[in-house]
């Protein structure tokens, strides 16, 4: 499918994983497709214009501040970083996308909640913003946004949990990695299987913002993935891997005596978020995205794609997110269920 006419569309970023999905998607529709980064994460996609820069510096947008855009898709949740774009762009562009997040909300305990929740008052430092800040800086750099295009050139993408091919935060990943490396019947520790989970293939979020560019769709929008749970990831996992393990669940006011970590860092449980306080952090209303046209597909597919990237990068590799072999045994053990002896428990598994 291609789009009707083509855009002058300008992606920064686009060497990494989402802006890079959304500028492929973009230049397979036919755009004229240029994106903008250092190029550290990757080089920029086929058919796509490279324009090295530095956003630090000041003279980062020079090179793309001189002609008019269709539209520009950004990703950066620095809001320092989307302020000096919007300085320099924002006169010469007729629809801005922002992806942004569901951090942006107050409110995590109500599952169901839509677009017009509560969200955090937004970041007010200009230098760079520390994790602890994300969604405060999220909601600055929507406001940036908003104030400089106005709302009706604005399409403001909260994505949420997003998986496959090409996942560097550890987080999704650590399952389908982990369950591929057990032996049969060892014991895997796994949170309340009923724990909800939403993710959004990368490759569906970025065929949504393409034509959401091309038709100037205005608007706030939870882009995010359909209702799912933990089981059905383990499930996924396990047909993905063809492994078969054995799940030892532990209830989440278990895992919070015993200090584990929720949703991602090193010695964490990724996608465990304890409840109620999280009961809605992934379990947020999409019916206004899907309306827009977002599209997602298995979850199961999603799971086997992000099976792939973590295969090619090595299933015994350091991770950002999940349990190290020693924890998780120490955490087995405490709930009578040890791994079985064939399993070294030293071998490092992160």
């Amino acid at each position: 499918m291609t789009a009707a006419e083509p855009l002058d569309l300008l992606v920064l970023g686009g060497t990494s994983w989402l802006g890079g999905a959304t500028a492929r998607h973009a230049a397979g529709r036919g755009h004229r497709v240029a994106c903008l980064a250092r190029g550290e994460a990757g080089q920029a996609p086929p058919g796509v214009t490279w324009v090295r820069a530095d956003r630090t510096e000041s003279d980062a947008y020079d090179e793309v501040a001189g002609g008019r855009w269709d539209a520009v898709v950004e990703v950066s949740w620095q809001p320092g970083f989307v302020r000096s774009a919007l300085d320099r762009l924002a006169a010469t562009t007729a629809h801005w996308v922002y992806v942004s997040s569901c951090s942006v909300y107050t409110d995590d305990r109500t599952p169901g909640a839509g677009e017009d929740a509560a969200v955090h008052e937004p970041y007010e430092g200009d230098g760079p913003v520390d994790w602890e800040a994300y969604g405060p800086a999220k909601v600055a750099c929507e406001l940036a946004c908003l104030e400089a295009l106005g709302p009706d050139a604005v399409l403001l993408a909260r994505s949420g949990l997003i998986g496959g091919y090409g996942d560097r935060s550890d987080r999704l990943g650590y399952w389908p990695a982990r369950i591929a490396r057990a032996e049969p019947g060892e014991a895997v520790l796994v949170p309340p299987r009923d724990t909800a989970v939403q993710v959004v293939e990368v490759e569906d979020l970025a065929a949504w913002l393409v034509p959401g560019a091309e038709d100037r769709v205005a608007g706030v929008f939870n882009a995010i993935g359909d209702p799912s749970t933990v089981g059905t990831v383990l499930d996924a996992s396990v047909a993905a891997s063809g492994s078969s393990p054995r799940f030892v669940e532990a209830t989440d006011a278990w895992l919070a005596r015993q200090d584990v970590a929720p949703w991602s860092g090193p010695d964490s449980l990724p996608l465990w978020l304890p409840r109620p306080d999280h009961a809605g952090f992934m379990a947020r209303d999409t019916t206004a995205a899907r309306r827009s046209g977002l599209t997602t597909r298995p979850l199961a597919d999603t799971v086997a794609a992000t099976l792939r990237w973590e295969t090619e990068q090595g299933l015994e590799r350091d991770r950002r997110a999940g349990l190290s072999s020693a924890r998780e045994q120490a955490l087995l053990t405490r709930l009578g269920a040890p791994a079985p002896l064939t399993v070294d428990p030293g071998r490092p598994r992160r």
